[in-house]
């Protein structure tokens, strides 16, 4: 029998396993039929300043690469704990803050936001609670319907905030005239995309059993990835507390790819597959270091990973998010063979507030 039926299912992975039902009530809730997004957004903006922490912090660098490739708009990524930390910040006129917290009630975010707010800035919230104190901040203000998460870990809401700020961006193409008609009918398909991923638990523990082994983990990615590869991460240091750190793969290569002299693994994260530059990168690590290479994600024809996941669609976006799921599920199994609490990690409380 598998040990999926025998095993105590933890909140993590019951909560792995809701996002599908999850992203379907997004889509009924911002998404009319006639693919009228139902999302208020300022106009006349120029610029995105995205702040957030943790998971939430990933979800906003994939945000600002959204932003520049489907809406044109200038955005970029910012930690919380640096916005607060640093003398001068963005307060030109066309600028729009969005704030992504799952708690609504993160420290270090909420003060971001007060501050933003002394400044005049619209701000807008991704957040999990309505009613939250950045709820209440925010000029704009978006539930991300994933309902309480038990498990520390961030699964599900780190799905729907990656849903809300796809849909955001969307809503601005829209307005800007651009055709999104097929990247709205794709999107019609997620809930089903992340069904199918599930069925591919197996090759998933197959690949932690790999891992748990390794005491040394690097992953890395390029481009809109590379939020995700912080994003697997933090995932598998907060629940395994195994030593693993992500890097853009091409800034590996200036120094940081000598710690391959000790024993690694190395894990290329991929939503629109491998190209041809980080494929010669990938084949240098091999020829100098030869660690164990794993993709997670589309491939390159000419690359022989030791193990790739990936789903069957050639939708990058589609591939985004069945790769977010896939690192979850992976985190999770390696947590599992361990024996670690994966929804109580030791040290970590699932909102971080002021002491």
């Amino acid at each position: 029998m598998d040990n999926l039926l025998l095993r105590k299912r933890t909140s993590m992975e019951k909560e792995i396993h809701q996002q599908p039902l999850i992203l379907q009530k997004i889509l009924k809730s911002f998404l009319t039929d006639n693919d009228e997004i139902l999302i208020d957004v300022p106009t006349e903006i120029r610029k995105v300043v995205l702040v957030a922490s943790g998971s939430s912090y990933h979800c906003a660098r994939y945000g600002a690469d959204l932003f520049g490739k489907v809406a044109d708009i200038e955005a970029r990524a910012i930690y919380s704990s640096e916005f607060l930390l640093k003398p001068k910040v963005p307060s030109d006129n066309g600028i729009l803050y969005i704030f992504i917290t799952q708690s609504g009630e993160t420290s270090d975010t909420l003060r971001a936001a007060k501050r933003a707010k002394q400044m005049e800035m619209p701000i807008m919230c991704i957040t999990n609670k309505e009613d939250s104190s950045v709820w209440e901040l925010s000029d704009y203000k978006i539930d991300c319907h994933a309902g309480e998460e038990k498990s520390i870990a961030a699964t599900k809401s780190f799905t729907a905030q990656m849903l809300c700020l796809y849909l955001i961006t969307l809503k601005y193409a829209q307005k800007k005239g651009m055709d999104i008609t097929e990247r709205l009918e794709s999107l019609r398909s997620l809930p089903l995309v992340i069904e199918k991923t599930f069925d591919y638990r197996k090759k998933v523990v197959q690949l932690a059993k790999l891992l748990k082994k390794s005491k040394n983990i690097v992953i890395t990615a390029d481009g809109i990835s590379y939020a995700l590869a912080k994003e697997a991460s933090l995932k598998i240091k907060e629940t395994s507390y195994l030593n693993i750190n992500a890097n853009i793969l091409g800034e590996f290569m200036h120094g940081h790819v000598a710690v391959l002299n000790n024993k690694c693994s190395l894990i290329y994260v991929s939503a629109s597959g491998v190209s041809y530059t980080a494929m010669k990168n990938l084949e240098k690590i091999k020829k100098d270091y030869n660690p164990p290479i794993y993709i997670i994600g589309k491939t390159h024809e000419n690359l022989i990973p030791n193990l790739n996941i990936t789903i069957d669609n050639e939708d990058a976006t589609m591939r985004m998010f069945s790769n977010a799921v896939i690192i979850q599920m992976l985190a999770l199994e390696i947590a599992l063979l361990l024996g670690r609490d994966v929804d109580k990690p030791k040290g970590l409380q699932k909102i971080v507030k002021e002491s």
